[in-house]
């Protein structure tokens, strides 16, 4: 017979879709901050 399958590590799984939430949300945030400056720059 064959083996099981295995599961899959769950820990690991959410520890790399974290990671991607958090440079996606870092990047916006990134952005919002360059708009701010670039905003302030181009007004005056």
């Amino acid at each position: 017979m064959s083996d099981p399958i295995r599961p899959v590590d769950d820990s690991a799984v959410r520890r790399k879709r974290a990671a991607r939430t958090a440079l996606v949300v870092g990047g916006i945030a990134l952005l919002i901050y360059i708009g701010f400056i670039l905003s302030g720059v181009v007004a005056t």
